[in-house]
């Protein structure tokens, strides 16, 4: 029994990365966002519970609630998802009668690496 509902070849993972590459742009955008709002999270937090919010508490939850919707999106295509921060995506794949991860980044043209499951970002190897 596999340990992923789905198991990609190279070619499905490019395939279906081309409809997640833009899922993974929204979601590094509403990340960036978040950061960019940061200087004001701590005001607003002490605030809110007196004066219902602010603009900035809206978009921090709308940039939050994107992010949520993109995780799921990629989620449900068996991609897993595995730094928001950098848009780092997994594809879970065969090499050599094992089971191992494509390893794709946004901002990278395509799928040219790959890593053990225990190996992480830092065990990348290339294709």
């Amino acid at each position: 029994m596999e340990p992923f509902p789905r198991v990609f070849t190279l070619e499905e993972a490019h395939q279906v990365l081309e409809t997640l590459r833009p899922v993974v742009s929204r979601m590094v955008e509403a990340r960036d966002r978040i950061l960019g709002l940061r200087p004001s999270l701590e005001p607003l937090m002490e605030k809110a519970g007196g004066n219902g919010g602010s603009k900035n508490a809206s978009e921090i939850l709308e940039a939050l609630d994107v992010i949520r919707r993109a995780i799921e999106t990629i989620q449900t295509q068996g991609v897993l998802v595995k730094d928001v921060n950098t848009g780092l995506i997994d594809f879970p794949s065969h090499r050599e009668g094992r089971v191992v991860l494509l390893c794709w980044r946004h901002g990278e043209e395509r799928i040219e690496y790959w890593h053990e499951l225990d190996a992480g970002f830092q065990g990348r190897q290339p294709l």
